[in-house]
C-alpha cells in the first residue's frame, strides 16, 4: 500500500471550515492547545468576541471533565513557554472548580506578576464565582506574600478593575513584618509609615513636585518605573529623557513613538543610548519580546536610525535558532482573512524561516495562486515583510500542487495560515499527491494562527505536526520535529507539574 493511501485513503473529512468547505477535527487535546496559544479573544475575520468567548469556555470544561491533568500541564505551557495569558488564565480559573489540587499546583507557574492576579480574579468575578472560595484565597495569599514594593508602585492601579489593595481586601493576608504590614496598608490605601517605603516615599513626593527638577529627582532616587511616573504626572520631555534610562527593553520598544514624539531622540546621547539598548542581542533574549512587535514599533516610528535598529534587532532574535535544513518549502497564506496582526507575524516568521535555511529554501505566497516574491537574504525582514499585502482567497493546495508540477523535492513543508480553504483542492489531498509521486516522506507543519477550531489534516498522519499560534520556541519545535521529536501535544505531556515557579 502505498504511503499516501495508508495516510490518507481512507481520510474523510468530518466537519466544515468558517468557509464551509471540507476541513477535519483534531482530538480534544489538540484544539485545546490552539486554544490557548492562538490566545485570541477579540474579533477575527470570521468570528466576533462572543463568539470565541463561548467556544473557548465551553472548551476549558470540557477538558477540565475529561483530561484535568492534560488541561494543567496545556496551561503551564501556554502561559511559559507560549507566552500567553489571558486563554491560559481563564482555564486556570475554570480547573480551579473542577480539581483544586491541580489548581494549587499550577497557580503561581501561571499567575506570574500582579496583573495576571488582576485578570484572574476579574474573571473569577465574571464567572459569578465572587471571590472563589478557600482554595483561591490560599492560593492568592501565597502570592502577596510575594509582593514588593516595586509590584506596589507598578500594578496596583486603584480604580482600573481589581488592584492589589483589593486583593489583600478580598484574601487577608498575614503581614510577615512591619514592613510587609506598611506595604499592605498603602495598597488597601490606609495611612502608613513610608519610611519604611523608600520607593512608595518616592512616587508619593512626586506627585506633589512642584518642579521639573523634583520630579525627576524623586524619579531617579526611586527608581520609579514608566508606567507609574506617567500615572502621576504628564511627563515633559525631560521627564521622558529620565525615563528612557530606566525603561525595560519592551517597555522601550512599545514606548518609542512616544519617546520619539516628545523629542527624545533629537539629543544624540538619547538616540545612541535607545539604539545600543534595542540591539542588544543579550537583553533580547532575556526579554522574549516576540518578533511581530518589532513589525509594530517599524511601523509606528520615523526616524531612520530607529528604523535600521528595529531592522537589526529582528534579525538578531533568530540568531540563536537551530538549523531547519535546506530542503525546506515555506508557504505564506497572504488571503483576505489573514489581513492584519495574522499576516504580520506570518510575514515576519515566513521570512526568518527563509534566512535560517540560508535562502536556500524556496518561499512562496498563496492565496488562490502562488507567488514567488523572490526574497532576499540581504534585505531586512522587516523591510520585506512590510511589502506583504493581503488579498484574495484560499486554496491550500496549490502550492503542493507547483511543487508537483515542477518535481522539486523538500524534505518538510512548512505553510503558515488561517486554514480557511474556500476554493481549489484541499492541502490534504495534495499533500498525499506529493508523499506519492516526489517524496513519500517529506514532513508537514501547519503553523495555524488562528482560533479556528478545525483542521486541514487528519490526526492519523503521523508526518504532519501541527503548531498553534506564534511564539520563540516555534523554530525550535520544528527543528526537533525534523530530526524526529515527537508532537506538540506529547511535549506538554512530558511535563512534570510541580509546585515551583518556573
Amino acid at each position: 500500500m502505498s504511503m499516501a493511501k495508508k495516510l490518507f485513503g481512507s481520510s474523510k473529512p468530518n466537519t466544515w471550515n468558517k468557509e464551509h468547505y471540507p476541513a477535519f477535527t483534531r482530538s480534544l487535546e489538540e484544539q485545546y492547545l490552539q486554544t490557548l496559544l492562538t490566545n485570541t479573544m477579540s474579533n477575527t475575520f470570521y468570528a466576533d468576541q462572543n463568539e470565541l468567548l463561548g467556544d473557548s469556555e465551553r472548551l476549558h470544561h470540557e477538558m477540565a471533565e475529561r483530561s484535568p491533568n492534560f488541561m494543567a500541564k496545556a496551561i503551564v505551557f501556554a502561559r511559559n513557554e507560549g507566552f500567553m495569558r489571558l486563554q491560559p488564565l481563564f482555564g486556570l480559573a475554570i480547573l480551579s472548580i473542577y480539581r483544586s489540587d491541580l489548581f494549587a499546583k499550577i497557580f503561581l507557574q501561571v499567575v506570574r506578576i500582579p496583573s495576571d492576579l488582576a485578570d484572574f480574579l476579574t474573571i473569577l468575578q465574571g464567572m459569578g464565582r465572587g471571590e472563589g472560595g478557600r482554595a483561591v484565597k490560599r492560593q492568592v495569599n501565597r502570592f502577596l506574600s510575594q509582593v514588593s514594593e516595586y509590584w506596589a508602585i507598578k500594578y496596583n492601579g486603584r480604580g482600573r478593575g481589581y488592584s492589589l489593595g483589593d486583593a489583600i481586601a478580598t484574601a487577608h493576608p498575614k503581614p510577615e513584618d512591619l514592613k510587609q504590614q506598611a506595604l499592605f496598608r498603602y495598597l488597601r490605601g490606609l495611612e502608613t509609615n513610608l519610611a519604611l517605603l523608600p520607593q512608595v516615599e518616592a512616587l508619593e513626593k512626586l506627585k506633589l513636585a512642584s518642579t521639573e527638577e523634583e520630579q525627576i529627582a524623586w524619579i531617579e532616587r526611586g527608581k520609579l518605573p514608566y508606567e507609574t511616573v506617567t500615572g502621576a504626572i504628564k511627563p515633559s520631555k525631560a521627564v521622558w529623557e529620565a525615563l528612557l534610562y530606566q525603561m525595560p527593553t519592551f517597555a522601550l520598544l512599545r514606548h518609542m513613538n512616544a519617546l520619539q514624539r516628545a523629542g527624545v531622540f533629537e539629543d544624540r546621547r538619547h538616540l545612541d543610548y535607545a539604539v545600543q539598548r534595542i540591539t542588544d542581542e543579550q537583553a533580547l533574549r532575556k526579554a522574549k519580546i516576540l518578533p511581530f512587535r518589532f513589525a509594530t514599533a517599524f511601523h509606528q516610528v520615523e526616524h531612520p536610525e530607529l528604523r535600521d535598529a528595529l531592522r537589526e534587532a529582528a534579525e538578531l532574535t533568530f540568531g540563536n535558532l537551530p538549523e531547519l535544513g535546506e530542503k525546506t518549502a515555506i508557504f505564506l497564506d497572504i488571503s483576505g482573512s489573514m489581513d492584519g496582526q495574522f499576516l504580520e507575524i506570518g510575514a515576519v516568521f515566513a521570512l526568518a524561516l527563509y534566512k535560517k535555511t540560508q535562502g536556500n529554501s524556496l518561499f512562496w505566497l498563496f492565496d488562490t495562486a502562488v507567488e514567488d516574491p523572490k526574497p532576499s537574504r540581504h534585505d531586512s525582514i522587516l523591510t520585506q515583510a512590510a511589502q506583504i499585502r493581503a488579498r484574495g482567497g484560499t486554496d491550500t493546495g496549490a502550492p503542493v500542487r507547483k511543487l508537483i508540477q515542477e518535481r522539486k523535492h523538500v524534505d518538510q513543508i512548512i505553510i503558515i495560515t488561517d486554514e480557511q480553504q474556500n476554493s481549489g483542492s484541499p492541502f490534504y489531498e495534495e499533500l498525499g499527491r506529493y508523499r506519492s509521486k516526489v517524496n513519500r516522506d517529506v514532513k508537514a507543519f501547519i503553523v495555524d494562527i488562528a482560533p479556528y477550531r478545525h483542521a486541514m489534516v487528519p490526526e492519523q498522519d503521523p508526518q504532519t505536526f501541527y503548531i498553534y499560534g506564534w511564539s520563540d520556541t516555534v523554530l525550535s519545535y520544528i527543528a526537533q520535529s525534523v530530526q524526529g521529536y515527537a508532537s506538540l501535544v506529547e511535549r506538554v505531556e512530558a511535563i512534570s507539574l510541580d509546585d515551583e515557579r518556573k
